[in-house]
């Protein structure tokens, strides 16, 4: 029945939390600035549920998450009385298009690709997701962004989106993504669904529960084991 794989990307696949902590680990030594930088992230990303909401609820016309990202970006700086010119602030914000993939990630991806198209769907924009790709090494047959569909996840429009993109059906399309909620929404569209554990997501420490035994079409521990149950 499963023709196509759509992966959420932030935390499903690459590891945003050690890997926006690296970067701003770095401009700091660059423009002598000193922060509780594993905060600063955690802040960072803490605003981007929120930004998402106000497009959806219209306060903000469509917006890309790369804008999303860098206006929480200038409010975390100012906050801490860093002072910075715009083309550190760019640099820094790009840093979401750096990410680094999970260790089981690239060779999980290029298993299931053997035997299933595999696809983004995530709210990062197309280039951000393209750029992400080109650096890691991930291995995508298409690049799919809630951008070309004018919604934001967990929007049922992404989703049926994905599928209209991919030329299958939603029950022939299955998302693959770490987050509950995400899963829940995708299920609802019609499309089947595999939850991957990410314990490290936010850190050592601080893993969230795992979703009730049987809620989801497959539960897997890594990508690895996602291949082996898939048949990949």
């Amino acid at each position: 029945m499963i023709r196509a794989l759509a992966f959420d990307v932030f935390g499903t696949v690459v590891d945003w939390r050690s890997s926006i902590i690296a970067e701003l680990t770095a401009f700091g030594r660059e423009h002598g600035a000193d922060a509780d930088w594993a905060r600063f992230a955690d802040d960072w990303r803490a605003g981007y549920a929120p930004a998402m909401d106000r497009v959806r609820r219209g306060e903000l016309p469509w917006t890309p998450i790369d804008d999303l990202h860098r206006g929480r970006l200038t409010e975390l700086l100012d906050g801490a009385g860093i002072a910075v010119n715009d083309t550190a602030i760019d640099h820094l914000n790009r840093a979401w298009h750096r990410l680094q993939p999970w260790p089981d990630a690239i060779a999980g991806l290029e298993r299931l690709k053997r035997r299933y198209t595999i696809a983004t769907l995530s709210n990062g924009n197309v280039s951000l997701l393209t750029n992400m790709a080109a650096r890691a090494g991930l291995p995508w047959d298409s690049v799919l962004s809630a951008e070309m569909f004018g919604h934001y996840k967990p929007d049922r429009e992404v989703y049926l989106g994905a599928a209209r993109a991919l030329d299958v059906a939603p029950a022939e399309l299955m998302l693959v993504a770490a987050h509950p909620s995400d899963l829940r929404a995708a299920r609802d569209a019609g499309l089947h669904t595999a939850y991957v554990h990410r314990p490290l997501e936010y850190g050592a420490g601080r893993d969230r529960p795992r979703p009730a035994a049987g809620e989801f079409d497959v539960t897997a521990e890594d990508f690895g084991d996602l291949a082996d149950q898939l048949g990949a």
